[in-house]
């Protein structure tokens, strides 16, 4: 796990580019094609990713929230909604609610999360790269290569692969 961190640590910064290249030419890739080569490359390197040795995503970028996602964490806190809303949640430049601060305040010394069970969907999905949702979510793959050391690695593996 170590290796892979560091390598990321290292080439994230140059490889952005090359993935966003990537990431443009295969968008006409066939879709199920896409998803399943993606899903198998999620699994490989989330079986030797971990996490909780890293949690860069709870670091560095604050989730969407949607109101299902304010009440459910709300009531795993222990809060009403319109408490956790003044002190957890703040309006970003694009106009989306997002937990307030960096990193997360739901984050733990030990890189868990205090409301794991009950985190916000955006939580949940990330980083976005399995079956279901990689073809999907394109344009943010080359971005979540920067903060996530998983996406990284499987955009190197996807474009080695060199799909078209």
């Amino acid at each position: 796990m170590q290796h892979l961190f560091e390598e990321w640590q290292k080439q994230r910064g140059q490889q952005k580019k090359a993935n966003q290249k990537f990431l443009k030419g295969i968008r006409g890739a066939q879709s199920r094609q896409l998803g399943e080569t993606a899903g198998r490359l999620h699994d490989e390197v989330f079986a030797v990713v971990d996490c909780l040795a890293c949690a860069n995503c709870c670091k560095s970028i604050p989730p969407i929230l949607n109101e299902t996602d304010v009440r459910r964490v709300a009531k795993a806190l222990g809060m009403r909604p319109s408490d956790f809303h003044q002190q957890y949640v703040v309006v970003d430049e694009d106009g989306d609610m997002v937990m307030k601060g960096k990193p997360c305040p739901l984050l733990q010394a030990d890189n868990t999360c205090s409301v794991y069970e009950s985190r916000p969907k955006a939580c949940r999905q990330y980083p976005h790269t399995d079956r279901a949702q990689f073809a999907d979510n394109l344009k943010l793959h080359a971005t979540n290569s920067q903060y996530c050391p998983a996406v990284f690695h499987i955009l190197n593996k996807l474009r080695q692969l060199n799909l078209k």
